[in-house]
């Protein structure tokens, strides 16, 4: 099998199509990089070929590169896994330099071969990083392409070159947002950039490619940064401008990061050093942050969780083996914020969806949610008119139950009353197919409870969504004790159609997400009790790569709805409830009117429009400040493992069954340290001995609840991690 096939026309124009064979788009291999050079020194060193146009044989360009390639440089290199990094990645800035310079001489830059990257669709990654080496790049008017350099969301940046010639091509200030936030570009929008050169209808890419190949001259062939006198665009460091911009960006990476993702630092250092140096210097100091950044552990942990494993779970890893059940129509009952938000991403996936709600204009309202979101991708030209009525057209808004004949899935999204739910359950079933599937969305309810109601409880399942349904990546799937294979598949199916991220848990109360965020929020509200600065608890977590602070994710997510929680939990669970401490602060808050942004009053104090003002200063009057302060370590420690141990123990008990969606789940439920690869990665990089003895340290100090979990112990004794073989067994 051949990752590049190679041809050359009449006109002496040689044609290397890029085209995978197992896989449904472009990624580099090792082997696919060998071919590459092996087809790029045939062309150049044939005289009768006049230029070469990279293109691919799939309707994308490429994905980028087979992250596994960097493991196995690593695992090559034995007992110098850097060295081995740091030469295979030469190895691929040799090949792409090597396109770059295509055969001119070196003196009088003259005598290359013009080399075009035809791209028909999206380029990501090393698939844009590629065609930058190349002498002009053209990609097909296709509005889903997306082009860009992605890399910094999975722990690494680009560093086949990406980095370098990004910044020499449009200048630190303006590479910024294509480096460090890894934001990609419609054609149109990449070349108003800058990015690629030309954008041409999809049915003329390889002729207007070939056209610029016979018509190129010597000049067209010379990069700028290869050409004497160039200067970087917006100035080098050591000018006043460019100190400035620097100055800036480190300011900005800083303020984004705090401090812990080891990427954007690196990333930032390579771009510094680099502008002061020649090109191909340049190129060996990114290679050499590249490498530093593959050896970190956080760098693994990211690419694991939000590259391999997520892919993983988006294509079904943990699928009952039964039949496609892929969801024609949909029912959707209860048209507020959850249900107009889940009949949105239903009809933007092409189901047919039925919206239903106990009055026709509370229905309406819910169906208007989802005209206001498609007017606005109109405006920003995401959309067009006639694709956002087609959209809309596939929900019906209605009270009428009898609309739901036909749906082979029903997705309930009412208020979080069990009375309420089982109402409803029990009107929709007289109605569906026997065949069909009903899902309750619920984020603390027991799914085992509310499928009483149903006359089909094999088929009956929950269905956590995350609030706003259309951004929120994460779907939680429940299964209740009687819940079926079929249901199952039936809701990862429907999850993969609206192109969220499913994770299946088993039912307990608060399932895994809320269980593991639940006492983060109340570890912060512990310590405000404790007399414990606010500012140091916000701060500390935001230090540590949480998002969001525990104080301002309650005041997020409402106090009232917290105190809710609490009462249902303490009748649940009794003598047995361990917040009591936590209560007493959520109820004074509740008590002064101050329930969080939607009151705008809560732990934080907001003007009028809602914008936080700064913490609310009449927290001290009721919980002054302790005269000393804890560690910041000893905070951070605090929030870090009130939501880790909860993970374990979900992991001991059989809710959690698998530690990839334990970690997926946890980045992107709730946003826990991402730089961490997730709770089961952050322990697998401190080690299962240095977590106990930690736990040990806390227990004695706040109490129990900082137990270590017995797998942990089990774990530091046999040194096993979680992604290792013995952990798997010892978990």
């Amino acid at each position: 099998m051949t990752d590049f096939t190679y041809a050359v026309d009449s006109d002496g124009v040689a044609t290397l199509t890029w085209d995978v064979a197992s896989k449904s788009m472009n990624v580099l291999s090792l082997a696919g990089l060998a071919e590459l050079n092996g087809h790029i020194d045939t062309a150049l060193a044939d005289s009768a070929v006049k230029g070469i146009i990279i293109t691919s044989g799939k309707k994308d360009f490429a994905a980028g590169m087979d992250l596994n390639v960097l493991a196995r440089m690593k695992a090559d290199a034995g007992d110098e896994p850097a060295r081995g990094l740091f030469d295979g990645v030469m190895q691929m800035h040799a090949v792409l330099r090597k396109i770059e310079r295509a055969g001119m001489d070196p003196k009088t830059l003259k005598g290359a071969k013009p080399i075009v990257a035809a791209l028909p669709g999206t380029a990501l990654g090393f698939g844009y990083e590629l065609p930058l080496a190349c002498h002009r790049i053209i990609a097909a008017d296709n509005p889903k392409a997306k082009i860009g350099l992605p890399e910094i969301m999975v722990g690494i940046f680009p560093g086949a070159g990406g980095t370098t010639r990004v910044v020499r091509k449009l200048g630190a200030m303006m590479a910024a947002p294509v480096l460090l936030e890894g934001k990609l570009h419609d054609p149109k929008s990449a070349k108003g950039m800058g990015l690629i050169d030309d954008v041409v209808p999809a049915d003329q890419l390889l002729a207007r490619a070939k056209d610029w190949v016979l018509s190129a001259k010597d000049a067209d062939c010379v990069k700028p940064w290869d050409q004497k006198g160039y200067k970087l665009p917006g100035g080098a460091p050591y000018t006043p401008q460019g100190f400035q911009m620097f100055l800036g960006a480190a300011a900005m990476v800083h303020g984004r990061t705090f401090g812990v993702y080891p990427a954007a630092k690196a990333l930032l250092s390579a771009v510094y050093e680099g502008a002061m140096v020649p090109f191909d210097t340049a190129l060996k100091i990114e290679a050499r942050w590249f490498t530093h950044v593959l050896m970190n552990p956080s760098s693994g942990a990211m690419i694991r969780s939000l590259f391999i494993n997520k892919e993983a779970l988006e294509k079904g890893a943990n699928r009952p083996k039964v039949a496609d059940e892929t969801v024609r129509k949909v029912g959707v009952l209860g048209a507020g914020m959850m249900g107009a938000g889940i009949a949105y991403v239903s009809a933007m996936a092409g189901i047919e969806v039925v919206l239903i709600d106990a009055a026709q204009d509370a229905a309406e309202r819910g169906k208007s949610y989802s005209a206001d979101l498609l007017d606005k991708a109109v405006k920003r030209g995401k959309s067009t008119p006639d694709k956002a009525a087609e959209v809309l057209g596939r929900i019906t808004a209605t009270t009428d139950y009898a609309a739901l004949q036909g749906c082979d899935l029903i997705v309930e999204a009412v208020f979080e009353d069990p009375k309420v739910k089982a109402g409803v359950t029990a009107q929709a079933e007289a109605v569906i197919p026997d065949t069909a599937i009903f899902a309750t969305n619920t984020s603390t309810l027991p799914i085992s409870d509310l499928a009483k109601a149903s006359k089909r409880p094999e088929q009956f399942i929950g269905i956590h969504f995350f609030s706003p349904v259309d951004k929120m990546m994460l779907v939680e799937i429940i299964k209740g004790r009687q819940t079926g294979d079929r249901a199952v598949a039936k809701a990862l199916d429907f999850v993969r159609q609206i192109r969220k991220t499913p994770i299946v848990v088993n039912d307990a109360r608060f399932f895994y997400a809320n269980r593991c965020i639940i006492p983060y929020i109340n570890e912060g509200m512990r310590m405000v009790a404790e007399g414990v600065a606010p500012a140091l608890i916000e701060n500390a977590a935001k230090l540590v790569g949480m998002p969001l602070g525990p104080l301002q994710l309650v005041d997020e997510t409402s106090l009232d709805l917290g105190a809710k929680i609490a009462k249902a939990t303490k009748a649940a669970m009794g003598d047995a409830y361990p917040d009591s401490a936590v209560d007493d602060i959520v109820f004074w808050m509740v008590d002064q009117g101050r329930l969080g942004r939607k009151s705008k009053a809560g732990f934080y104090a907001y003007d009028e429009a809602g914008k936080r003002q700064g913490l609310w200063d009449g927290l001290a009057g009721r919980y002054p400040l302790a005269a000393t302060q804890p560690d910041l370590h000893e905070v951070q420690h605090r929030l870090l493992f009130a939501q880790v141990l909860e993970a374990v123990r979900a992991l001991e008990a059989g809710v959690l069954t698998d530690i990839r969606e334990g970690d997926v789940g946890a980045i992107l439920g709730w946003g826990f340290a991402p730089w961490s690869g997730g709770p089961f990665g952050w322990l697998d990089i401190i080690g299962a001995a240095r977590a106990v003895d930690l736990c040990d340290a806390l227990a004695a100090r706040h109490g129990d609840r900082f137990a270590a979990p017995q797998t942990l112990r089990d774990m530091a004794a046999s040194g096993a991690t979680f992604y290792g073989d013995n952990a798997r067994k010892a978990a």
